[in-house]
């Protein structure tokens, strides 16, 4: 531990002397930082004995739940993580390092009002008031089961594509955020309500391969969906402020409850980062913690 103590120590040094002559921090703020950085090097250091070159994602996302255990507030969170990346930055600029370990380590969110958890009950009330018995009401319920089975954000659900269905395999192919692709397990009650909406479908006008088209055969908008969801729920008698996130909610929250492991919940809805997942599903910080830890061993 002696060696990696020094080589942060110097690795301190040299950042405290970089953020005040050549940022122009004020002293204050030095301070701030210098102590956050103390904080995460005593963590590091107890937790894992590697020095700064040596640190990984998981360790810094580890030490942001030890600071939500404590209570910190988020701005002290968002500090500490913003001072972390600074420093990482400054190893990054002196060929210390090759990229940045907090680099996709995400900040906690300010003033973000998560919607509504939807019960099971609430969702087949919801699927159960879509008058099935014309061809829009049977995509409508083929698209919300989808929505809510696979924990689609809408945009990945407006732009799934017909090649992106393996039925024979038992999976969708998800094109996320930053054009990244996951596969999604996809129930058999979807996949019927798509395979039948499929068959009685027109063409696509717009000359693409989009699986949910609106009347004039062209690609729904993530307003359509928006209304199709309101729309349903009023007629289901549900009160609850409901949008498309809403049901990616929900199937987070469902998955957590029957015992999924956050981590396939993670993958599940596509999350760079663990934290992420944690601000979708209610887990609170020494849950969270306990979790994270099981993935570390």
């Amino acid at each position: 531990m002696a060696d990696n103590a020094k080589k942060w120590n110097d690795a301190a040094r040299r950042y405290r002397i970089y953020i005040k002559l050549e940022k122009h921090l004020s002293d204050n703020t030095v301070e701030a930082y210098m102590r956050d950085l103390e904080e995460f090097v005593h963590f590091i250091l107890r937790q894992y004995d590697v020095p700064p070159h040596k640190v990984e994602q998981h360790m810094i996302e580890r030490f942001m739940c030890r600071l939500f255990d404590k209570g910190r507030e988020k701005s002290s969170q968002a500090r500490s993580l913003s001072g972390l990346k600074s420093f990482f930055n400054f190893l990054l600029l002196g060929d210390a390092i090759e990229s940045s370990p907090a680099e996709l380590v995400e900040a906690p969110k300010f003033g973000r009002q998560l919607p509504d958890t939807l019960t099971t009950d609430d969702i087949d009330r919801i699927l159960a008031a879509i008058d099935r018995t014309t061809v829009k009401g049977r995509r409508d319920s083929a698209m919300l089961e989808l929505l809510y089975s696979c924990g689609l954000r809408v945009s990945e659900l407006t732009s799934l594509r017909l090649c992106d269905l393996f039925f024979g395999e038992g999976y969708i192919r998800v094109t996320g955020k930053g054009d990244k692709q996951r596969l999604v397990p996809v129930s058999n009650t979807a996949r019927d309500k798509i395979q039948i909406y499929l068959e009685e479908r027109g063409g696509s006008r717009s000359g693409e391969d989009a699986v949910f088209l609106n009347n004039r055969g062209t690609n729904l908008t993530r307003v359509m969906v928006f209304t199709v969801i309101r729309q349903a729920a009023m007629r289901a008698g549900i009160k609850k402020h409901i949008s498309p996130h809403t049901f990616r909610h929900s199937f987070a929250t469902h998955l957590l409850a029957g015992g999924a492991s956050i981590r396939q919940v993670q993958e599940m809805l596509g999350h760079e980062s663990i934290t992420t997942t944690e601000i979708y599903t209610h887990l609170d910080g020494k849950k969270l913690r306990e979790a994270v830890e099981r993935l570390e061993k």
